[in-house]
């Protein structure tokens, strides 16, 4: 799945090559809206509100497409005549400019809402790491409000804070020594967790490679996250994947047993 700083990149893609300009095509490929048309319409912004995508358009009415890319989506530009990446069965949207459009693949979220109902889209996140609503104090918080859950699911749980996917969850864990099914209450140094997770979304926020170990050279840029099998880059023992959390155990953990020993 998309970490924060992937959706921000794509947002700020969009706003780039879509905002002040008026829509020459709209193509909604989902029931619910296959014959709304914003034809016509300006794309006053796009942004991103941790993993989610907000673009305003205004057509006769203020409306906002909400979108999300959840494992396989993802936005990109081209240029009119250009051969798309993905295969056009693919396309969730396509919305159009002169000269370019912005195409939309394997979207997991895709609906229009009015601008007023658009807060509503968000209301249950967290604190955004890379959003002008950041606030370290309200994230522990939420994090320390169940202190016996495994510091992997509550940084993962987007109503504590927005924007920690898999990755970052791993890659977190691995910097602070702390095993993923470790309780909340028994990570030693929270503010210095949510800190480094600060660090690392602002970072990669500006650029396509992803690194928290500062290497951008291919295998050396992650500590741990899909390493599995392969030693650890401080101590040398192998680095070990699992399933944790509640049923039905859909996200995976990667860690050190030495330098992130069992709780």
């Amino acid at each position: 799945m998309p970490e924060g700083d992937t959706v921000f990149r794509s947002a700020a893609a969009l706003d780039r090559a879509l905002t002040g300009h008026r829509l020459t095509v709209t193509d909604f490929r989902v029931p619910s809206f296959a014959t709304l048309d914003l034809t016509g319409g300006t794309v006053v912004r796009s942004l991103s509100r941790g993993k989610h995508l907000l673009t305003r358009i205004d057509h006769e009415r203020a409306w906002t497409l909400h979108t999300h890319l959840k494992m396989e989506g993802s936005w990109h530009i081209y240029a009119d005549g250009d051969r798309w990446r993905r295969p056009a069965e693919q396309v969730r949207v396509v919305l159009g400019i002169e000269g370019r459009r912005a195409v939309g693949f394997s979207l997991g979220i895709v609906e229009v809402v009015a601008r007023h109902e658009e807060a509503a889209l968000t209301a249950h996140l967290g604190p955004d790491l890379l959003g002008p609503d950041w606030d370290p104090d309200r994230a522990l918080a939420r994090l320390a409000s169940e202190p016996a859950r495994p510091v992997g699911q509550a940084l993962l749980d987007q109503r504590n804070l927005a924007g920690i996917g898999n990755m970052y969850m791993a890659e977190l864990c691995f910097t602070s020594g702390v095993h993923p099914a470790t309780p909340v209450s028994g990570v030693r140094d929270l503010p210095r967790l949510l800190r480094r997770a600060k660090q690392m979304l602002e970072v990669n926020k500006e650029r396509a490679i992803q690194s928290t170990t500062g290497n951008l050279r291919p295998r050396e840029r992650l500590w741990v996250y899909r390493r599995d099998k392969s030693p650890c880059r401080r101590c040398g023992t192998t680095i070990v994947v699992d399933m944790l959390g509640d049923p039905p155990r859909d996200r995976a953990a990667y860690w050190c047993p030495s330098c992130q020993p069992a709780p």
